[in-house]
């Protein structure tokens, strides 16, 4: 009967410290109205779409005959492409948007996190701007959605831009330590109601290929965002619902000129998959930054705005 004992005092240790872990990350829901005062200040706005408020910001002159619109990467927000934004919008109107279940947008009403279902949102964005086509680009996730969208609708997409995009069957060489915790069902109930901010510092940074660039206001906005009511439920389901390289083929379909930017210490999608783009869609250039990682657009908006620039000029 020894041996019940210690597992009886093993099982009150390990909840005794599970308690303890809960109670000190333990951190609630934020309702959207406590976040829009600080990430959604001019010129952002909010059109109802699908039973959602979705999150946009659109600037730039109205008479562009082809706008851009950028998507963002899972568990981040139109707040990416600030820089974008800033640096194209004197000559191009600019739209970027909250994405289902992320940012300020938050949760879609369906749960459905498929790449079809945010293809679809897309096109349907599009037709509530009035916009018959755009360039379109996209980070990771975003980059993805960009793609299947001009394959699926190639009439209203004249040109890609992919930032380190999702497309291939994955060679992960790391994971956020964030999306480790996010992805470990075991671990989901506990997920959804603590989020310990030191750990959103580490996962942000090591998206970054230098760490040190990385902000308070971008630890505090990527914090702030998962925190949004709904959020995390939905990352959960988006990574349950991911097929990661399911639709690769599909990639040859892809007629549009691209532009394909890549960070060469991206641990979470190999660069290779910037050299598979390229090989497999005609019309295609591809650009890379040796020092930078994930969110190139992010990390260093200024010197990779001037590729975009050079290939939206041509």
């Amino acid at each position: 009967m020894e041996w019940l004992k210690r597992l009886w005092w093993a099982i009150v240790l390990f909840a005794a410290a599970l308690a303890a872990v809960v109670a000190t990350t333990w951190e609630p829901d934020r309702q959207l109205g406590q976040l829009v005062a600080r990430w959604a200040p001019d010129p952002s706005t909010f059109i109802e779409l699908d039973g959602m408020q979705v999150h946009v910001r659109d600037t730039g002159p109205r008479d562009d005959k082809t706008p851009i619109v950028l998507l963002h990467g899972m568990a981040s927000s139109l707040h990416t492409f600030d820089g974008w934004q800033r640096g194209l919008q004197a000559r191009h109107r600019v739209i970027t948007v909250d994405l289902p279940g992320f940012g300020l947008t938050g949760p879609s009403p369906q749960g459905d996190y498929r790449i079809d279902a945010y293809t679809r949102f897309v096109l349907r964005l599009l037709d509530n701007l009035g916009l018959r086509q755009v360039i379109l680009g996209g980070n990771a996730l975003g980059g993805e959605i960009a793609w299947q969208t001009a394959v699926l609708a190639p009439d209203r997409v004249s040109r890609l831009i992919l930032i380190d995009a999702d497309g291939y069957e994955p060679s992960v060489l790391s994971m956020p330590l964030a999306f480790q915790v996010a992805s470990t069902r075991g671990l989901r109930w506990v997920s959804e109601r603590i989020l310990p901010k030191p750990l959103v510092a580490s996962s942000v940074r090591s998206v970054f290929g230098a760490p040190e660039r990385v902000t308070q206001e971008q630890v505090d906005r990527y914090f702030e965002m998962a925190l949004r009511v709904g959020n995390r439920g939905a990352l959960f389901q988006r990574m349950d619902q991911a097929q990661f390289g399911a639709s690769a083929l599909l990639i040859k379909r892809v007629r549009q000129p691209t532009l394909v930017i890549w960070g060469e210490r991206d641990e979470m999608i190999s660069p290779e998959h910037g050299r598979l783009f390229c090989r497999d869609i005609p019309q295609c250039r591809l650009v890379t930054y040796p020092d930078l990682g994930h969110l190139p657009q992010e990390e260093a908006p200024a010197a990779t705005l001037s590729a975009v620039r050079e290939f939206l000029g041509s």
